[in-house]
Formats: C-alpha cells, sequence, structure tokens
C-alpha cells in the first residue's frame, strides 16, 4: 500500500480551483466510450466509466466536484492550499483480495475516510472531528502507464539508446547523406528490440517504453479533499506539520495537528480486516520505517523470518527496486548514504509500480 498526500500545485503556486484536477481524472473515461468497451482487456466489473464518490453518494456530476470543493475556501488566502489530494495505491498482492475492484476500493475509502477524520487533533463545537466534517470526493482508477523512473524504462533505456542511433543512421542513408545496408540496420534494431529486459506480454512482446499502458490489475484511489471543514469554518490540513499540539487563539486554548503515522497504520489495518489480508513484514508502515531508521536491524529481521515470509518479502524488495545489500556497512556515514540512495530508488519504482508504499 503506498499513500501520497500533496497540495496540489503548479509552477510553484497552489492551485485556486480543482477544476484542472477534476479534468486530468477524467482522461481515463474518455478512453472508455461505449463503442469501445468491447476491445478493452479488464475484467467485466472494471469495463465501465468511473464516477465521482463521496462517503454517502455515487455518480456526483463532475461540476458539482468542481462547486463544492472550490466554495468550500472561505478565509483562506492564496498562498494557503485549498485542498488536498490523496492517492491510494494498492499493491499487486493487495489487489488479488479483491473480489470487486470497483466496489471493494469504494468500500474502503469510506472506511479510510473516517480513518482520516480521525487523525486531526482538532475539535468541532467541542467534539472530535468526524468523517461528516470532511468534504471529499473520490474516484477510481484502473489504469496506469510506465514512467520514465520506472525500473523496467530505466533498464530498457541502453537499448532504446542504441535503438535510436541506428534509426538515425537509418535516415542519413536514405537522405543520402552516407552508405549503408538499410536491411542490416533493421535486422539489428529487431534483435535490440528483443533483446531488451522488459517486455509487455499483452502488447505481443514489445519492449517497454515510457507511455506504455502497464498490464494487470493497475486499480488505485484518487481523492481530492477540501482544505476546509464542511460548515466552511474551520481548517484541516493534513498538511500540518504537527503531529499534536496545543496552541492559544484569541485567548482560548486549541487543539492542532494532524497524526499521518496514525493514518498511515490505520490504512493498512482497516484493509487487512476488510479484506482478510495477511499483510507480509516488508509491506507494513512500521517496517518500512524502520529501514529509515535502523536498516540493519531491518535486513536483520527479514533475514530472520519464516522461510515463507522471507521469500516473500524478498520479493517484494525486489520488485519495489531496493536493493539487497550483501553486506552491511559498518560505517555509519557510509550506511546512511547507500540506505538513503536504495530507498529513494525504490520509492520512485513503488510509487508508479504500486509494488510496495515507502
Amino acid at each position: 500500500m503506498y499513500i501520497t498526500i500533496t497540495a496540489q500545485s503548479k509552477g510553484g503556486n497552489f492551485r485556486q480551483s480543482v477544476a484542472d484536477f477534476v479534468q486530468y481524472l477524467e482522461k481515463e473515461n474518455e478512453d472508455l466510450e461505449p463503442s469501445d468497451l468491447g476491445q478493452t482487456e479488464l475484467p467485466p466489473e472494471e469495463r465501465k466509466i468511473e464516477h465521482f464518490f463521496n462517503q454517502y453518494e455515487e455518480n456526483i456530476p463532475t461540476r458539482k466536484v468542481v462547486h463544492d470543493i472550490d466554495s468550500n475556501t472561505a478565509k483562506l488566502m492564496k498562498k494557503d492550499p485549498k485542498f488536498y489530494s490523496i492517492t491510494v495505491n494498492p499493491s499487486q498482492y493487495e489487489l488479488k483480495r479483491l473480489e470487486n475492484s470497483s466496489e471493494d476500493l469504494k468500500r474502503y475509502t469510506r472506511e479510510l475516510m473516517k480513518e482520516y477524520a480521525k487523525s486531526f487533533n482538532r475539535t468541532i463545537d467541542g467534539r472530535p472531528v468526524t468523517v461528516d466534517d470532511i468534504v471529499y470526493y473520490a474516484k477510481i482508477e484502473h489504469e496506469r502507464t510506465y514512467k520514465g523512473t520506472d525500473i523496467q524504462v530505466r533498464e530498457n533505456q541502453p537499448y532504446a539508446n542504441q535503438i535510436l542511433e541506428l534509426k538515425h543512421q537509418m535516415r542519413k542513408i536514405q537522405r543520402g547523406e552516407t552508405k549503408g545496408n538499410l536491411e542490416r540496420l533493421k535486422l539489428k534494431i529487431a534483435k535490440l528490440e528483443q533483446k531488451a529486459p522488459h517486455q509487455s506480454r499483452g502488447l505481443g512482446s514489445k519492449r517497454i517504453v515510457q507511455g506504455m499502458k502497464k498490464e494487470g490489475n493497475q486499480s488505485h484511489i484518487h481523492i481530492i479533499v477540501s482544505r476546509k471543514d464542511a460548515s466552511n469554518r474551520y481548517s484541516l490540513s493534513p498538511g500540518s506539520k504537527y503531529r499534536k499540539s496545543e496552541v492559544e487563539m484569541h485567548g482560548k486554548k486549541v487543539d492542532r495537528g494532524f497524526d499521518r503515522e496514525r493514518f498511515f497504520e490505520q490504512a493498512e489495518k482497516v484493509f487487512d480486516k476488510q479484506f482478510a489480508y495477511q499483510r507480509n513484514f516488508a509491506e507494513r508502515y512500521r517496517s518500512r520505517k524502520l529501514l529509515l531508521i535502523d536498516p540493519k536491524l531491518y535486513y536483520s529481521t527479514i533475514l530472520g523470518l519464516p522461510a515463507n515470509e522471507k521469500a516473500l518479502a524478498l520479493k517484494i524488495l525486489g520488485k519495489s527496486g531496493i536493493p539487497m545489500m550483501p553486506h552491511i556497512p559498518t560505517n555509519k556515514v557510509q550506511l546512511a548514504l547507500k540506505t538513503t540512495k536504495a530507498l529513494k530508488r525504490g520509492a520512485e519504482v513503488a510509487i508508479n509500480s504500486s509494488s510496495i508504499g515507502i
């Protein structure tokens, strides 16, 4: 499970309207016109246009989403985020536990947003924040495309560079700028295409390139959540740097903060309970935090797991792009540098492949 919470911005400035982001989230629907439904490779239950939903409503029009988010910004300055984007990316292992990706992820989202509300250290009219105080709209998507940061694209890149150079040579021959054997160059290109380590089996064994659609179940959740509560009086910022604190405003003590750690941990617990999922050590938020704090203990714990759990943990780490260290460095500086670099590489892959959350 990989979850991100970001304040939507463009060119360094926070967006003043959610309209562009809503339009972006409609991109998948544009490829699912009725005439194309029979051609999609998605399972039958996913061959449909996905609409926005919230805690109690379904099939919400985009104009209502834009209106409700944009109009719920009382007393916010231009420099303040008006809304946040929460992206929930279940792993391939987690998605296999679902019977119907669309409906199951909707149910999960509604339980998740209850935990989101509970993670605020705030009170509204003397009571804790509840999901009814949260203004949010969510949407399920089922497709992803390969990005330049994906390990498959990166490892195919040397072959792509050679192919590009050969095609450049072919164009020079065709323009009469140089002499050469076009058929021989074509044969070299074909061999390089086949030799590339990562191929898309669903597309006739084609070399994976940036922009190509990913195979398999890629279902994930996008949630747009307003900065202000439903009454448009209180600011509820998940971007707060305070987990839990108390300040004095207008002569009164006021709680503030958002406990991200609690939210991430509860996100896992809700999923595990809802879908009877047995979470591996390498998939847990606390374990990934341990990797940052004490890498040596993290790896030694994995090596001490029962055989089946250890094999799965190593498989998850391999898919995430985090290399296993054959020798744990003893020098603390060397350890920190190696681990940080490995973690960043793994995080990039995780964001795009949804194989592990860091």
